[in-house]
Formats: C-alpha cells, structure tokens, sequence
C-alpha cells in the first residue's frame, strides 16, 4: 500500500507558498500537526535511511585537544583527517556556555514568527550574507529536505551588527571569535601533516579567509523514514566545525565503504570535517567524507556549523609545497567562487561536486 501523505500540499505551488514565500518552513508543516509527510518530500528509494547500512561496529576518532601541542595529538588529527575526514574534539578551548548561548539562540531565532524569519529570506533580505531558508536548494531539488537554516556569512562586526537578526547576532559572533583559536590550532596541525610548517598571511588567508555560520533546524516530522534532514553531500569547505545537540542523527560515510556511522553526540564536544577546498589543497592527503542528517519523528532538533573557507576570489589548488619535488598535482587550479556556485545550482548528489577540480 503507498504511503498515506498529506492532503493540503498536493498541489506543489501551495506547499511552495507556505513554506517558502510565506517563511513558515518546515517548522511551520510540522506544526501542522500533518499525520503524513507531503509528496515534496518524500525521496527516492535510494536516498531513503531504510535503504543503507548501518554499522555499530565503528565510530570516528574522539581526540582530547588538552595539550594541542603535543605531538602525538598533532599525529591523531592528522590520521582522522587522512582516513575518516570527520572526528569529534573535546577539551578544546570554547567554552561550554559559549556553546549553550549559540544552541539557546538558534532556539530563540527558529521561535520567532514567521513574518519576522521572512524579512531575512532571498526575496527580502537587506544584504546575500544573511540568508533564511528552507531545504537545500528547492529549485535544483527532485525531493525537498526537512530543514530550515539561517545562513551568516561573516564579512566584518559592523556588518554584522548591522545586518544579523538580533535573536542570535552576539552568540554567534562569540562563538565564532572563541572557535577560531580552536580553527588555527587544527589547521597548523593538519599543514604539519603535509611538512608545510610555515602558515604565512597569504596561506592563512588561503585557508580561513572567509566564514559562514548555518543555524539548522530540524523539526519533527511525519514519516521521517521517507525523507532526510540533509541528503549525501561532502562540504566545499577547507573545515566545518559543527555544534550538535544531544538529539544526533549526523551519520558519516564510512571509508572507502557502503556503511554510514552515526556520529554520536557528546556534550561540549565539536564536530570537526575536512571540506572539498581542503581535499583540493592537500592534493587527496585528507578526505572530505559524504555525510547525511536522518528527519525524527520524536525530537526537533538543532545545529550550529562554522564552515571556515577560502575567499570567494581564491584560486585553489595542490599547495604548491606538495608538488614542487615532483608529485603529480590531481586537482586543477580552480575559482573558489565557481566551485561553491557548482555545488550550489544542484540537489546533494554525494561526492560529485569535487569532479569539477579534477584534472
């Protein structure tokens, strides 16, 4: 028998309305009280939770960052990065209420109504940088996600102060400014890894020289095995540093495999992945892994990631100091810009978006 859906959406330009042009995203379809999902959002078989494999068996590094200079945590985050692309740090330097506010904040931002979440959507936003939204990009997708964000691309405090919605503008800048002794701790790290012991200004810049902060909301949801949060996709970033709540359901595709782990959540931890711009500039050293959020039928439930990336006018690259003795560079030079806009003008397709680097 199908799966029963809901009446009030079938006609798809009425969903759109709601949730999109209206801002009532998928918190406000949840909300409704819906006893079934609509057909928007219903994937295809293969992208469905029920149809992977789930393995217990393995988890990703959990690495104490208490003594950053140790040599033998340096040897750690650069293994994880090698083979997993994700791991989970604890210990590190941001505080946990810092965490908390920022979790508190999202909360805050999510509970505002939709009028006001509207006012910061791409139809009506002062400025690109500020950005609410729903799925990933509805216009590109064959099936919608179950997710709503807030999309903060960090340009300067004035800006910020300016632009960002007062619910959550200093938690997230508190939570930025805290995270990133953390995000030059783990990139001096993982450039030792590749004998590259030297981070000038310019390689700096290369490496972190823009941000963006997503607030995801995941609200509970009718039928959740018959969507996702967020389908398979690998980031463009050079790292994400990802805030969970105690909900989880962040699941990581095991290495070189068909298993998903799920990336249990532990509290004051940080998430830490590889994106494809640092893939791309250790010329395939460390993995950017594919990943995928399940929908829960129980709990809504949060997450704050930092995506800390090239500027959009960078060229990205091997890091010249990993081919001049001679090894063979596998990734072009390519605009940092046109390659986020690649990954941006399609649905999640899992790795696909790194063959736009390939040589």
């Amino acid at each position: 028998m199908a799966p029963m859906r809901a009446e009030p959406f079938n006609d798809s330009s009425a969903l759109i309305d709601f949730v999109i042009n209206q801002g009532n995203g998928v918190k406000g379809l949840s909300e409704m009280g819906l006893k079934a999902l609509p057909r928007q959002y219903i994937q295809p078989l293969e992208e469905r939770m029920c149809m992977i494999n789930i393995t217990t068996q393995e988890s990703i590094p959990i690495i104490d960052m208490s003594n950053p200079n140790d040599p033998e945590v340096v040897k750690l985050i650069c293994e994880a990065a090698s083979k997993w692309g994700f791991f989970q740090i604890i210990n590190h330097d941001v505080p946990i209420e810092v965490l908390e506010n920022v979790k508190d904040a999202t909360y805050k931002f999510f509970g505002l109504s939709a009028e006001v979440k509207n006012k910061y959507s791409k139809e009506h936003s002062s400025s690109n940088n500020v950005r609410f939204g729903t799925s990933f990009t509805p216009q590109a997708e064959k099936a919608l996600e179950w997710k709503d964000y807030l999309s903060l691309f960090y340009v300067s405090e004035e800006e910020a102060s300016a632009l960002w919605p007062l619910a959550c503008r200093e938690q997230v800048l508190d939570y930025m400014r805290k995270s990133e002794v953390v995000i030059k701790q783990l990139l001096k790290m993982l450039m030792k890894g590749l004998n590259v012991n030297e981070i000038d200004e310019t390689k700096e810049s290369l490496l972190m020289g823009s941000m963006r902060t997503n607030l995801n909301y995941y609200p509970k949801c009718p039928n959740p095995e018959l969507t996702v949060g967020v389908g398979r996709h690998s980031d463009v970033s050079t790292l994400t540093i990802l805030l969970q709540d105690e909900i989880g359901g962040l699941f990581v595709r095991e290495n070189n495999g068909d298993n998903w782990i799920h990336v249990p959540p532990i509290k004051g931890s940080l998430v830490i992945n590889v994106g494809d711009a640092l893939q791309i500039m250790s010329n395939g050293k460390y993995k950017s892994v594919e990943h995928r959020v399940v929908a829960n039928g129980y709990n809504n439930r949060i997450s704050v990631p930092i995506f800390i990336n090239p500027r959009p006018s960078d060229m990205i690259g091997p890091l010249p100091e990993l081919i001049k003795d001679g090894e063979k560079p596998i990734y072009k030079q390519v605009l940092y810009s046109d390659y986020v806009k690649h990954f941006f003008r399609k649905g999640h397709d899992g790795k696909k978006t790194i063959a736009f680097a390939e040589l």
